[in-house]
């Protein structure tokens, strides 16, 4: 895995969610008034227990779940009572768990479906995720569907990139994944914020994702239980027994 980056000195969070509560509809409280922030350059790993309500809460970051209550801002721009278009257009970009690309189209063609958002320069993009992703230059004329899960993953990710988000929001990139694709992909996501984009990424592999992440969440019942360094996270005995599905021995 690639380096964490490295700690800097406090500045205005780019995301700041403030007592966000809210679910599938006005009523529900899956999310039960979580307070988070994520700084630039950030790769932020929410981790916890099925039912937590961890991908609750990255969707009504990005717009598709019902804001009960609460604050979303990106870079002081308001956002809880925006649209998911509005939130895309700000700065967000969401990849979901599942029917995350359009498997009849192309890989080249879903990297323009990316692109809705900013028409100009498409194809100066398009050739900047080819030399990203070198598969998706050799797989650019494969309908998406024949892809491994992995391939998939990537071309997900890309489409979102095409958007020139600000932060990209990552909801269980690792799902249905063998154990060799996931550690290419969390490679892939480690490089991603290493080269500046800042990332919120909601996964079940816990300490494989808190091993590339810069700080940790942990969710339990719609709430947030902790919030540290992801180094000291995985490595806390109490946590690994509780929360991450680990002994409660850190790795040596």
């Amino acid at each position: 895995m690639s380096a964490q980056r490295q700690e800097g000195s406090p500045s205005a969070p780019l995301l700041g969610v403030r007592g966000l509560a809210g679910g599938y509809a006005p009523s529900d409280r899956v999310v039960k008034g979580v307070d988070l922030e994520v700084q630039a350059g950030e790769l932020v790993v929410v981790v916890g227990p099925n039912g937590a309500g961890k991908s609750t809460l990255l969707k009504l970051i990005a717009g598709l779940h019902h804001v009960a209550e609460g604050s979303i801002e990106l870079e002081g721009r308001t956002l809880a009572q925006q649209t998911p278009l509005a939130r895309a257009r700000a700065g967000i970009g969401f990849v979901p768990q599942e029917s995350n690309v359009f498997s009849t189209m192309t890989v080249r063609e879903n990297l323009e479906m990316g692109a809705y958002l900013h028409g100009r320069g498409e194809e100066a993009r398009v050739e900047a995720m080819y030399e990203r992703f070198p598969v998706l230059r050799e797989k650019r004329r494969a309908p998406a569907g024949t892809l491994s899960g992995g391939q998939r993953q990537v071309v997900a990710m890309a489409m979102a990139l095409m958007g020139q988000p600000r932060m990209l929001l990552l909801d269980e990139p690792s799902a249905g994944l063998s154990p060799a694709a996931c550690e290419v992909l969390f490679d892939t996501v480690r490089e991603l914020a290493n080269d500046g984009l800042t990332i919120l990424m909601i996964e079940q592999n816990a300490l494989a994702a808190l091993d590339i992440a810069d700080r940790g969440i942990v969710m339990v019942s719609g709430t947030k239980r902790a919030d540290r360094g992801a180094r000291e996270l995985a490595n806390d005995p109490e946590t690994r027994r509780m929360f991450l599905g680990g002994s409660d021995h850190p790795p040596s």
